[in-house]
């Protein structure tokens, strides 16, 4: 069995309170529901075996792969439970080894080279014998298609046996999956079950609801120039296209492990000539404001052909076309929008590469990148750690201990008022920072 033990520093302060993997299991077993419904098997190990899968994967996670981070998602189930014959986007294909091996942290070490955590699953079992413990029997490759919600895809992935399904992104960190349901995850020696997404709060969107006003007006006028009928359309459906964007480009900055930053303006100091002057030195900026076609642009374009896809079946007292019609369209037109989409997403987060910020203003109008915050704004010398979606409650925490792309976000932050900074660091971490009821709050996204 894997033993965790505190470091030396850990040891000389117990009143911290660090939490390990044999914590997270008990924390995920509280927390598992039990059977499922259906009256189907109960994939939940033994506390024991729990244990030793989580022990595994966490110090797993501590290695190094020449030189790389080690990165992987193993899933605790037989193949037995898996479909054979099938194959991604829409089912699972499974890479079973002639033998089994030892499931031990050098073994998913050497592995994690081959099993890109994005797509392949490690498959894990019990060895079935006196012994006990456990082998790794396989691999299974899963597409792309389940980091929908994070990465702003388009389709549903295939499904996974509710069973245990660990997901390591990072050095001592640890997600504990039921399928692709969130149960716990150890961070910073610290246990939660819930997944922190801000694009589910209710203040993100409200500081761009100016920029989704205005494309549903643009929208409008498409359709009363429009000779077909136009399907009616949700009013959310702008802020989700933008979040599909804007969720891509944070999963591309955190797989490609350089770090970046972006910013959203006010549209106020947006469209003042000179107006970012005063806060960021734009080195690269574009001539006439932004490229062409713009995002914004493209949102329009994606919306009237929604629309006219669906105008011709669409019968009054239907209710609007919404998301769900436009994960479900085969329409080659809003497919190839859809791939642009993407692709604005992947210009972003390049731009994001080269030393400096992207900026961008609040109606998603791309200005430039390379921009470097002054440095002659004011000092921030403690920032609120918000504690919730809403920032209600928070923590307040000293700025000394973090580097100088987080405290520019902190200066920049509480100099402009309604600025907005996303900031993705080296190991994969997201802040989103902002001033809120006077202060200067940032939240971590998962």
């Amino acid at each position: 069995m894997l033993e965790e033990k505190p470091t030396p520093a850990e040891s000389s302060h117990p009143a911290v309170g660090y939490s390990y993997p044999r914590d997270l299991a008990l924390f995920v077993q509280d927390r598992w529901r039990g059977p499922e419904p259906d009256g189907g098997v109960d994939l939940l190990p033994d506390p024991a075996t729990l244990h030793y899968f989580f022990s595994a994967c966490y110090h797993a996670s501590m290695l190094r792969e020449e030189e790389r981070p080690v990165t992987f998602r193993a899933i605790l189930a037989p193949p037995s439970l898996f479909t054979r014959e099938q194959r991604p986007p829409e089912g699972l294909q499974l890479l079973e080894f002639s033998r089994s091996l030892l499931f031990h942290p050098s073994e998913l070490r050497r592995l994690s080279a081959a099993a890109d955590s994005q797509r392949t699953l490690i498959g894990v079992q019990s060895a079935g014998n006196e012994d006990g413990g456990l082998r790794i029997w396989g691999l299974i490759n899963s597409g792309t298609r389940w980091l929908r919600d994070v990465q702003g895809g388009r389709r549903a992935g295939p499904s996974l046996p509710h069973a245990p399904v660990v997901h390591i992104e990072a050095p001592g960190s640890i997600e504990v999956y039921k399928g692709y349901d969130l149960i716990g995850k150890l961070q910073a020696g610290r246990l939660s079950g819930l997944r922190v997404d801000l694009f589910e709060s209710e203040w993100l969107p409200v500081e761009f609801s100016e920029f989704r006003t205005t494309l549903m007006e643009r929208h409008e006028e498409g359709r009363n120039r429009a000779s077909e009928n136009f399907a009616p359309l949700e009013p959310t459906l702008p802020r989700r296209i933008a979040e599909r964007m804007m969720k891509r480009v944070i999963s591309m900055l955190r797989a490609a492990r350089h770090g970046g930053t972006i910013i959203f303006i006010p549209l106020k100091i947006a469209t003042e000539p000179n107006g970012t002057d005063s806060y960021i030195d734009l080195k690269y900026r574009f001539a006439g404001g932004r490229p062409q076609p713009s995002f914004p642009d493209l949102v329009v374009e994606i919306l009237n052909r929604l629309a006219c896809v669906y105008g011709a079946s669409h019968q009054s007292g239907q209710k609007p076309v919404g998301w769900a019609e436009f994960e479900a369209t085969t329409d080659d037109e809003l497919a190839l929008l859809d791939e642009a989409l993407f692709e604005t997403a992947h210009l972003i987060a390049g731009l994001a590469a080269v030393d400096g910020a992207v900026v961008l203003s609040k109606d998603h109008e791309l200005m430039g990148f390379g921009g470097m915050i002054s440095g002659r704004l004011p000092a921030i010398k403690t920032v609120a750690r918000s504690l919730d979606l809403e920032g209600e409650t928070f923590a307040e925490e000293e700025t000394g201990n973090v580097g100088a792309r987080h405290r520019s976000a902190y200066r920049l932050a509480g100099a402009l008022l309604g600025s907005l900074a996303i900031v993705i660091s080296q190991d994969g971490g997201v802040r989103f920072v902002c001033q809120k009821d006077g202060r200067v709050t940032y939240w971590e996204q998962d």
